[in-house]
Formats: structure tokens, C-alpha cells, sequence
């Protein structure tokens, strides 16, 4: 048995084929060794755990069971960098209260701001544009509740302003009875943007090992030793779970749940493309969400189901996307709709559109990062932020609102 539950993550063929990434190489690992920190798992997640450790001089050796993102659930990520969170501030606030709540929303903005800085800083080259965001009134926020939205996120000073329906259908062409339009978010490649992270880490002294699976994890307050199927130990003082969606059997779930997801990619367009390149978004359930990319294509998802298991993910494929691509024409009609790409995959929800990140409760020096929701990108950077604080003692401020209760 290894340490995280294993999941069939995705089915089909996501838009990320459609474009060239460069290759990591990784070796195995011959005997035993010791690392200062140990990052399981090579995604989006540990990219950026990893590019944070070296950033301040430490040399993380890195596991992974498949080899990287190309393989994992990075790989079906639709990469809409947003500062929002699946659950609205207003909402979030009768969760959390509201001056947690409020927190929790300004960490997430600067997560996304300290996203876009250090990839273009480092020169990854992984499509990252800047975009807008459109939240459209739905069945979750009308647009009173919307109006009552807009006046939380100002008050935070985070760039946010509403829409009426004339102006939303003036600038955007939608007829919704409003929205609420926001700035400095964006949207990336998530491969190229996972490996453009790793490379920069290996770089400065990071150690790539795989494919190794990881079985069990013994922890003391000396440090900790970390057990692989068929292969060395290793000895180290901290170790971080980046594993995603397959949810570490050390972690306590805390209520939270996998569920599957679909998403779709149109052919490049030659008209039809919206002002701006906004992300777009409902506040609905089932809700939906478009994004554009380099080479105009459309991408479209959401559809979400609670259940996990790839056999009941793949019965609904075909309805799935026929329905994303009758939702797409219906707000874009001179979009061509259909499908050149379709895909679905698992991710990870919870009760407040929070992440998880901090010091796994009985295991000293073990973190997980845990990004559940639609952020999962932004939260990886701030698990990125938060850990490596900790692992260096330099407890976060903003600590306490996503560690283990």
C-alpha cells in the first residue's frame, strides 16, 4: 500500500498535447541518502515548492511516481490563475467570519500577483497572460447577491467592480443581469508553467528522482524517514506532500471530497473571441468557466459530479461535453463550439473553497499542501510561501487560516 490513494485522474486528451514542453530528466535513486527536505510529488504543486526551497538555498531532492506534470492531474488543469475562490467572499465570511474570511481572499490576491511576478522574473516561458475576470450572475449569486459581493471585495481594496446588464452586454455582448469584473488575474499553460518551476529548481541544486513511489513515512522529532516501494530509504529533516488529488493516507480529510470534472477546447478561432480575453466564470452550480488561449483557442468547463471513480467519470464523457459545447454556443454564438480536444480528471473540493496547507497533525516536520477548488495554481503558490516559512521557523501570519483544525 503507498502512502496516497491511487486514482485513474483524467481521461482523454487535454489541449496541453496540442503544444511542445520540454523534458525533465530524472534518474533513479540507487541507495540510501539523506536531504535536508524531501518534496513528494513533481506537479504544479511541487514545482513551485521546490523553486521557493532553492530560492532560499535549499536543495530539496524530489520524488515522483509517474514523472512529472505531464503525467498527473497538472496535466488537466484548465490553468485559470484567479484570485477568486469558489466560495464568494460573502459567503466565505459566515464560514470563516468575516475578518478570516477577508484574510483568506487578500492571501489568495497575492498569491496570484507573486505568481505572474516570479514567472516573468524567471523567464518561464509558459503563455502566462494577464486577464480580467467576468463572474456572471447565476442560481448561486443574483445579482443583488452579486452587488452585496462587489461592495465586500472593495472594501479589501482587492480590483473589483460591477456590472448592469446594459454594460455587460455593451462591453461584453452577454445578457446576464450582471456581473462583476475583476483585475490582474491570468491564465497559463500548466505544463509548461510546472516544468518551467522545476527546471529553475534543479537548477540551483534541486535532485529529481523517479519513477519512485513513496509507501509509508516513519516520523520522530529527530526527522524523518521516508520509505519507497522496491527501492533505498531516505533520511531527511522536513518532508512536503505535493501529491494533488490523491489524497495522502496520513492527512485527515477534514470533510473534504474528490469529484469529477470536464472540460473541452475548440479548434483556433477565427471570430467570435470576447473583449479582453476574460476569464469567465458563474456563479452557478452546476457552474461553467471559459478561457481563451495563445492560439485563440476556446477553452470550456465545468459539469462537475460527486463521484470519483474513473468508471462513472467516463459513462458521462459523451453527455458531458455535449452539453459544454452547447452551453459555449449559446453565450458565444459566433464561436465554433465544438470540440477539437475533451478531457476530464478528478480535483479536490471542501466546504469552504479554502486549501489545506501546514503541518500534518502527528507527524513533526511533515506538511501538506493541499489546493482544493478552481484555485488549486494559486494555492500552490501560496503552500509554496507558507511552507517553506515554516520549514525555515519562520512561522506566517496568515498561517493559522489554512493549517489542520
Amino acid at each position: 500500500m503507498g502512502l496516497t490513494l491511487k486514482r485513474d485522474l483524467r481521461t482523454g486528451s487535454a489541449v496541453w498535447n496540442a503544444y511542445r514542453h520540454p523534458h525533465i530528466p530524472m534518474s533513479a535513486l540507487k541507495r540510501a541518502t539523506h536531504a535536508e527536505v524531501v518534496v513528494i510529488g513533481a506537479g504544479i504543486t511541487g514545482a513551485l515548492m521546490s523553486n521557493a526551497l532553492t530560492q532560499v538555498g535549499m536543495r530539496p531532492l524530489i520524488l515522483d511516481r509517474r514523472g512529472g506534470a505531464r503525467l498527473g492531474s497538472t496535466a488537466a488543469s484548465t490553468a485559470l490563475l484567479q484570485f477568486e475562490l469558489d466560495t464568494p467572499l460573502i459567503k466565505l465570511g459566515t464560514l470563516l467570519g468575516r475578518n478570516a474570511a477577508a484574510q483568506v481572499w487578500k492571501c489568495s490576491h497575492a498569491a496570484v500577483n507573486e505568481l505572474r511576478t516570479q514567472t516573468n522574473r524567471l523567464r518561464i516561458s509558459a503563455d502566462l497572460q494577464t486577464r480580467p475576470s467576468l463572474y456572471l450572475a447565476g442560481n448561486v449569486l443574483d445579482a443583488a447577491g452579486l452587488r452585496r459581493e462587489v461592495r465586500a471585495r472593495q472594501r479589501l481594496g482587492l480590483p473589483s467592480e460591477l456590472l448592469e446588464r446594459k454594460l455587460l452586454r455593451r462591453h461584453f455582448d452577454i445578457d446576464r443581469s450582471a456581473a462583476i469584473l475583476s483585475h490582474g488575474n491570468a491564465e497559463a499553460d500548466p505544463i509548461a508553467l510546472a516544468t518551467g518551476f522545476l527546471q529553475r529548481a534543479l537548477r540551483r541544486g534541486a535532485r529529481f528522482y523517479g519513477p519512485h513511489e513513496v509507501t509509508d513515512l516513519h516520523s520522530t522529532r529527530r526527522g524523518i524517514t521516508v520509505f519507497t516501494r522496491g527501492g533505498p530509504e531516505i533520511h531527511a529533516r522536513h518532508v512536503v506532500i505535493c501529491t494533488g488529488y490523491e489524497f495522502p493516507r496520513i492527512v485527515p480529510t477534514q470533510g473534504n471530497k474528490i469529484v469529477s470534472t470536464w472540460a473541452i477546447a475548440t479548434r483556433p478561432q477565427l471570430h467570435g473571441m470576447w473583449p479582453e480575453r476574460a476569464l469567465i466564470w458563474e456563479a452557478a452550480e452546476p457552474y461553467l468557466y471559459l478561457r481563451s488561449t495563445f492560439d485563440n483557442r476556446v477553452i470550456c468547463g465545468g459539469e462537475d459530479e460527486e463521484f470519483s471513480e474513473a468508471h462513472q467519470r467516463d459513462a458521462h464523457n459523451a453527455n458531458k461535453i455535449s452539453r459544454l459545447e452547447q452551453k459555449l454556443s449559446r453565450l458565444f454564438p459566433k464561436v465554433d463550439a465544438r470540440a477539437a480536444y475533451a478531457w476530464t480528471g478528478c480535483f479536490g473540493t471542501s466546504a469552504t473553497g479554502s486549501p489545506i496547507i501546514g503541518e500534518i497533525p502527528g507527524y513533526p516536520h511533515c506538511y501538506a499542501a493541499l489546493g482544493y477548488g478552481g484555485n488549486g495554481i494559486t494555492f500552490s503558490m501560496l503552500a509554496a510561501s507558507l511552507l517553506t516559512a515554516a520549514i525555515r521557523g519562520k512561522r506566517d501570519p496568515n498561517a493559522h487560516l489554512f493549517e489542520f483544525k
